[in-house]
């Protein structure tokens, strides 16, 4: 899953909060600017993120596509997951040249690479959601819906990528390219000055609510009850087949939590229920500049959590690279395990 941004948000990372009256939507404000990151340590951490989300993520797809025939549920939402951090790694280089410079890439490619990185947001964490939901049924009611909703896993995934794009379609209407006297060319959100701060709290409430706190509500649920559920069994093994999710969940909430807080509270002082004064202001959009900076990463955890904590993902790895040669038998019966000798309690993942 990866990071987007509002019309605020931009204005934080990219500083053009310099001359606020030159972009449509902003009240001039009597506060200073807030310290910022530097900007050349911004490009080199999409740059890092980049190359890692893109090589960890494809090294996903190929491990899951290569065992296809031994796909399960969790493995279709793990792809998709892959799938939808590659579309958001292939982003990063555009806003690399735009944080250094200027946005120099036209209308048409703001509104798409600013669409594919909401995208990014709410696949992300609806497939979270749709995996805590199959590890729910499988594990803590143990019927026959987990194998039924096996058959419909591919469709949901398809519904969870329209509900995605339909949810990021304010991005791609009012995301614009146009000159500013000081910053030159933008790519911004641009509401209209009659009705910015209105709809921009919209806006902002409406993907708090169903681009994070519901579906986390809905993970807490899952996740509760099956941890509750494994806790009840008497197998040494019956936290085995769920490491590699609960790591993937932590991760998640670990990366997003912080910088959905911080620009809740944010949204809360633009809409004036909490009282804004310059030193919370300040406070507020350092604090957004940070926990910014842990949901890029988030990008690139997913694989390497894989690689460290999914034996299974491990030994299917190395017998991809033994079956082409690439390393010795002697070498995958030493350091890879047969797939036989672990859990596959609950029809948890077949490759992670």
């Amino acid at each position: 899953m990866s990071i987007t941004f509002d019309g605020s948000d931009l204005e934080d990372l990219f500083n053009y909060s310099d001359d606020k009256s030159i972009i449509p939507g902003f009240d001039t404000t009597p506060c200073s600017d807030h310290e910022r990151m530097d900007k050349y340590f911004l490009v080199t951490l999409y740059c890092l993120v980049f190359l890692l989300s893109l090589v960890g993520n494809s090294l996903v797809v190929f491990v899951i596509c290569y065992n296809r025939l031994k796909q399960s549920s969790t493995d279709v939402y793990l792809l998709n997951l892959a799938i939808s951090d590659l579309l958001f790694a292939i982003t990063l280089p555009f806003w690399a040249v735009y944080r250094a410079d200027e946005w120099m890439f036209g209308a048409i490619m703001c509104k798409a690479i600013s669409g594919l990185q909401e995208v990014n947001f709410y696949s992300g964490i609806l497939l979270l959601a749709c995996i805590s939901i199959d590890r729910y049924l499988a594990i803590v009611r143990a019927t026959g819906a987990a194998m039924q909703m096996r058959d419909w896993v591919k469709y949901i995934c398809l519904g969870v990528w329209l509900i995605s794009a339909l949810l990021s379609m304010p991005v791609l209407i009012f995301r614009e390219d146009f000159e500013t006297p000081r910053n030159g060319r933008v790519c911004y959100e641009n509401l209209g000055s009659d009705r910015t701060d209105r709809w921009r709290i919209i806006l902002r409430i409406s993907r708090h609510i169903f681009g994070f706190f519901l579906p986390l509500l809905v993970m807490l649920f899952c996740y509760g009850s099956t941890f509750r559920t494994l806790c009840q069994t008497r197998s040494n093994q019956k936290f085995k087949p769920m490491k590699v999710i609960f790591a993937v969940v932590v991760a998640f909430l670990f990366c997003w939590l912080p910088y959905n807080i911080i620009v809740f509270i944010d949204s809360l002082m633009r809409s004036h229920i909490i009282e804004e004064t310059c030193g919370k202001r300040s406070r507020v959009e350092t604090a957004i500049s940070v926990t910014e900076t842990f949901s890029y990463l988030h990008n690139c955890i997913n694989p390497i959590l894989y690689a460290f904590i999914g034996q299974k993902f491990r030994n299917s790895f190395l017998k991809i690279l033994a079956n082409h040669g690439m390393v010795s038998k002697a070498f995958l019966s030493k350091y890879g395990r047969s797939a036989s000798n672990m859990s596959t309690q609950g029809n948890v993942s077949s490759t992670l």
